[in-house]
């Protein structure tokens, strides 16, 4: 079977959410990664892209007084498409150009299902200080795949994953694998489950955002962590990497 090419469409970044470069200094940046298909050459899916947007706004709102700037990556195509892995790519290009656009900042990535894999590897750019995986899909840690994802990239950079535990579409079990890797190569690894919930996490949606918010400008400006966090980095093998999300989780969190 022919392999299908790629459009002639370039990766871009969607419109900044947070500070106006010319107006306020910009202090950090997320670049959000949407979820999307194992295959596919067609266009992004506008639904995936909508709810990427929803949480770079949140962001953006949570982390305005620092001066952080959130832009939603817009992908050449849907799919990863096995060995291109073109969102990686994306990824990498997107954080090239917040590079170019805001100089030397951190940047952290944060994705969701397929962009939540693509964050955990296209994290080996310097400028990449912070991943955030959200209910990743890590088809590679399957037992019956030829060669896992590589975590050496992940090296020196703050990482936290979280997963619904009843997921039916990317494995929780697999990013446990991935997360126990990657734990060996850099102790800075940590993974929250979500007990009883799907691959959107609808159920828990408020804390889950809440722990994005957390991580997100905790790790971009040396701000710390909540307690939760905090913890879950300590930890060994396992209880670091399934450590419960706590019902109410952020409520009543109070930062220094």
């Amino acid at each position: 079977m022919a392999q299908q090419g790629v459009p002639e469409r370039g990766a871009r970044l969607g419109r900044a959410f947070g500070p106006d470069g010319a107006r306020r200094t910009v202090g950090g940046a997320v670049l959000v990664l949407a979820d999307g298909e194992p295959d596919g050459t067609g266009r992004q899916s506008p639904l995936t892209a909508a709810a990427a947007r929803a949480v770079a706004r949140q962001l953006a709102r949570a982390g305005r007084a620092d001066g952080l700037v959130a832009h939603v990556v817009g992908y050449r195509c849907r799919g990863w498409n096995g060995a291109a892995a073109h969102p990686v790519e994306d990824a990498a290009w997107a954080v090239e150009e917040t590079v170019r656009r805001y100089g030397d900042v951190p940047v952290c990535l944060a994705g969701a299902g397929m962009g939540g894999r693509a964050a955990l590897l296209a994290a080996g750019h310097p400028a990449v200080t912070s991943v955030l995986a959200l209910a990743p899909w890590m088809p590679g840690e399957d037992k019956r795949a030829p060669a896992p994802d590589p975590v050496k990239q992940l090296a020196g950079r703050r990482v936290l994953m979280v997963h619904g535990t009843n997921d039916e579409r990317a494995e929780p079990e697999f990013s446990y694998r991935f997360a126990e890797r990657a734990k060996k190569a850099n102790r800075d690894v940590c993974r929250f489950e979500v007990h009883s919930d799907g691959h959107r996490m609808y159920q828990h949606r408020a804390e889950v955002l809440a722990l994005a918010t957390d991580f997100v400008i905790g790790s971009v400006f040396e701000r710390g962590f909540s307690r939760p966090v905090e913890d879950a980095l300590a930890a060994p093998p396992p209880l670091g990497l399934r450590m419960p999300l706590a019902s109410g989780f952020g409520a009543s969190l109070r930062r220094s």
